[in-house]
């Protein structure tokens, strides 16, 4: 009996919310956004999209993929996840005037053209699927970070836009990003070394792209990416070396540096990094040996190091089937 009151509080809580979320107006600005963005889209989206409310209206349920919140007297629109429907085009610009939006996802889709700059006025932004990941029922930021740390989960990244342009440096605007994934398009010119100052930014994917530069470009900032865990610069045109400030990430789990066109020597100091598990040098053109301080690192479960110039006897760490086969064993 002594938990009755507080059931019956928190259902008067609940029920008040929902109330609140079937009845509250929309912000105009984002059903204004919602309906111009519903214009531009093809009928595979547009089908689904009933009414002129997208939080939705009377009857009319939500639209499909947008998620809204009560906000004072109103609702807003704080996700929305419109991925696998084969809009072609270039980025929606009126994404950027849903500004209470937390969650963003665009991903195997058609898009065309670079991100514009106006992407920095979501300020509440915090995870950006934008050619992004494949989601199955929105995983929490926990699954989401396993599946980070986990190079062979089964969750597998999926892109199939085709961003081009330089990454905006106004996504550094977005001070609530925790991920970032922009892999598998075809931005050029340098990683904006501005996202450095993102202070929560947890996951950075750039992979799969045509971008050159050096990490010691990414990381002059001072202080720069103090919670970043998952760094993946596969896959790119990045030269230079592995500079020891790198080892100032301390949080660094994940380093894929695979298949670019870097050199030199692997620092010491990478060594000192006290949480890294992953880390990927291979098919560059680094040299000389690894130290030892990486063999005998407590938690670096895997390193993969073929495709280089290192000394004989440097060896990878964990199991690694690499089949490395001629042309001449090819020839009868």
């Amino acid at each position: 009996m002594a938990n009755r009151p507080r059931a019956v509080a928190l259902f008067g809580l609940l029920f008040s919310l929902l109330f609140n979320l079937a009845f509250c107006k929309t912000l105009k600005r984002d059903v204004k956004a919602l309906n111009e963005i519903k214009s531009s889209l093809g009928w595979r989206v547009v089908y689904s999209w009933v009414g002129d409310d997208p939080c939705g209206d009377g009857d009319l349920p939500p639209w499909s993929g947008v998620t809204c919140s009560v906000q004072g007297d109103y609702r807003v629109v704080t996700e929305l996840e419109v991925y696998a429907v084969s809009i072609v085009g270039p980025f929606p610009i009126a994404v950027t005037n849903l500004l209470d939006l937390q969650r963003l996802d665009l991903h195997n889709n058609k898009l065309t053209g670079p991100i514009p700059p106006q992407i920095g006025r979501l300020k509440r932004l915090k995870v950006l699927y934008d050619p992004f990941v494949f989601i199955i029922d929105g995983p929490s930021e926990s699954e989401m970070e396993q599946t980070a740390r986990c190079p062979s989960s089964r969750n597998r990244y999926l892109s199939f836009n085709s961003f081009k342009g330089e990454i905006p440096k106004e996504l550094a605007n977005l001070r609530e990003l925790r991920y970032l994934y922009l892999h598998e398009n075809r931005f050029t010119g340098r990683i904006p070394a501005e996202l450095g100052t993102l202070q929560n930014l947890r996951h950075l994917d750039v992979g799969n792209n045509h971008l050159g530069g050096t990490i010691r470009e990414l990381i002059r900032i001072e202080g720069c990416f103090p919670a970043l865990r998952n760094l993946y610069l596969n896959n790119n045109y990045l030269t230079g070396g592995i500079p020891s400030q790198l080892a100032n990430l301390t949080n660094l789990e994940i380093l894929h540096l695979s298949y670019n066109k870097m050199t030199g020597f692997i620092p010491s100091a990478l060594a000192r990094l006290p949480r890294l598990t992953y880390l990927y040098l291979d098919h560059n053109q680094f040299g000389g040996r690894i130290p030892d301080a990486f063999y005998k690192h407590p938690f670096l479960k895997e390193m993969y190091i073929e495709g280089n110039s290192f000394r004989p006897g440097v060896n990878p760490i964990g199991v690694h089937k690499v089949l490395e086969v001629s042309d001449t064993e090819f020839l009868i």
